[in-house]
Parts: C-alpha cells; structure tokens; sequence
C-alpha cells in the first residue's frame, strides 16, 4: 500500500497519517504499508512513487494499492501508473459535481459512492452513471461500473473487489494491459530522461548571458523565442 498525502506549501511538512486510519493493518505481516509526501509535486502521486511501484513490483506483491492526495481536476497522473483506477467519492462533499470536472470521468474505470448510508449517496450514484452514460465509448470498450460502499462497516467492498477482477480479466483478454504498461513505461523513461536534461541545463542561468539576453527582450530588441534559440544553441 502506498499512500501519498499532500505536503504543507509553507513548511513542506506532511502528516503522513494514513497508517493510523488503517490501524488493522498496520501490523498485519502479509501488508506492507508505505506513506509518501507528495513534496510539491502535482498530479496527486509523489515524484517517487512510479520507482516506489517498480521496487513492489520486483520485490513479488500480488496487489499494490496506491492512494492518491484526493480528487481533482488535476490530480489524474494515478492513471498512468496503475492497471485500474478506482475514482472514490462521498454524498454530502460536493463530489457530484467535481465528477464532472474535466478528467474525473476519463480516468476512472470503477467509480465507487462511500459513505452510502448518509442522504444524497443515491443521488451521487445516479449523477455519475448519468455522465458516464452521455461520454462516447466504442462498443468494445470498459464501461466504468458506479458501486456504493460502507467503508465502515465493509458494506459493498466484496462487490468492489469483483469488478476490480472482472476489469483485470478485460485488460489482459483485450490486450490493453500491455498497452497500458507500455505507456506507463514510455512515460516513465521519458520524464527521467528530461529531469537528467534539465540538470545539465542547470547552469544555463550562470554568467551574464542569460542577463544580456533577458535584458534585450525587455528592450525590445528581440522576443524570447529567439533568445531561448540563441541560448540553446550556444
């Protein structure tokens, strides 16, 4: 299990709290929990956490969950690193309406309703299979099931688990497995390769050329697209 929590802006602290909430687990020999700090880093997962995956991977773990920041229009980057992606969400939180925010109903491919005893659960449930009922999908395509959960008492989590399994049975029988881990590592190799760019490029403000050139823009005696060519090239 790999939980990432969001770090304070101001301290870059984080509270890392996830293991007390899973308190029957934590000491539980057959489970491994890790919790991240996302450090800043966007997209709702920690900038470790694809290596993070890769180490679970080798080190033989038959599931590795990974727990995002939260929901949102930006914190999507889960889908590119994992096989299924599971969208929570509660009645009462306004989380009818973020589903419909942009990326929220591309990315999952099991929407589930927690907290379904509380009022507005059905409502919630009914809203997301209406969304998803107007998104144009091939005939061959996944279509996201939206199931509703009671976390604390383990209400609907059985019913969770068998799409989860009925959605890795689709993957490896339509070959989107392999598409999805190719990607996943296409991906992966490229942000590596341009963080190592960018580390060469890490002196390319010392000296005063970067100065002279920035200076010249503001003259305008040039733009900056040419005196990003102009640096680049030397």
């Amino acid at each position: 299990m790999l939980a990432v929590d969001p770090s304070s802006p101001f301290s870059g602290g984080a509270l890392l709290g996830d293991r007390i909430r899973m308190g029957d687990h934590v000491l539980d020999p057959g489970v491994f929990i890790r919790s991240m700090a996302a450090r800043g880093h966007l997209g709702g997962l920690a900038w470790t956490t694809p290596q993070a995956l890769r180490v679970l991977d080798a080190a033989g773990f038959d599931y590795v969950l990974v727990e995002t920041v939260g929901v949102g229009q930006s914190e999507v980057e889960v889908a590119g690193q994992a096989d299924s992606t599971v969208v929570l969400l509660a009645p009462g939180m306004g989380d009818g309406i973020q589903a419909a925010k942009a990326g929220i109903l591309e990315i999952g491919d099991l929407y589930v309703v927690n907290k379904a005893d509380r009022d507005g659960a059905d409502k919630v449930r009914r809203d997301l299979r209406s969304m998803l009922g107007i998104a144009e999908r091939r005939e061959d395509v996944w279509r996201p099931p939206v199931l509703k959960t009671v976390a604390s008492t383990g209400e609907g989590v059985a019913d969770v688990v068998d799409a989860l399994e009925e959605h890795g049975d689709w993957l490896r029988d339509s070959g989107e497995l392999q598409r999805r881990r190719v990607r996943r590592a296409r991906s992966e190799i490229e942000t590596l390769a341009l963080t190592a760019l960018r580390k060469r490029w890490g002196s390319v403000g010392d000296g005063d050329r970067l100065d002279d050139l920035a200076a010249a823009v503001v003259a305008g005696e040039t733009d900056p697209y040419t005196a990003a060519g102009t640096l680049t090239d030397g």
